[in-house]
């Protein structure tokens, strides 16, 4: 066999086990610091996906506290900068349509 391809193979392999390893890394919300707030996030400030569903990454908000975009925050905090859950940000978002 190759040197080369043998190499080649094994460099990918590794690549894919690091790959593999982050993607099962803690999100926030899972080590309870932090919740998603909806409403909150400024233009261009967002952490992912909104409600509607237009777009599917961090960094896409058009404008400021859009009811369907959201950013994590630290736990219980959402409720003082304005913010709000999901189920009551879909609503909002639904009547803005």
């Amino acid at each position: 066999m190759n040197q080369g391809l043998i190499a080649s193979t094994a460099l990918a392999s590794l690549l894919a086990l690091v790959g593999a390893g982050q993607a099962s890394a803690h999100t926030p919300t899972e080590d309870g610091t932090q919740e998603k707030c909806y409403g909150v996030a400024k233009a261009g400030a967002n952490d992912c996906a909104n409600l509607a569903g237009t777009h599917s990454c961090a960094g896409q908000a058009k404008s400021d506290n859009d009811p369907g975009e959201w950013q994590f925050v630290a736990k219980g905090s959402c409720a003082k900068l304005g913010g709000m859950g999901a189920a009551d940000a879909k609503k909002k978002a639904d009547k803005k349509k």
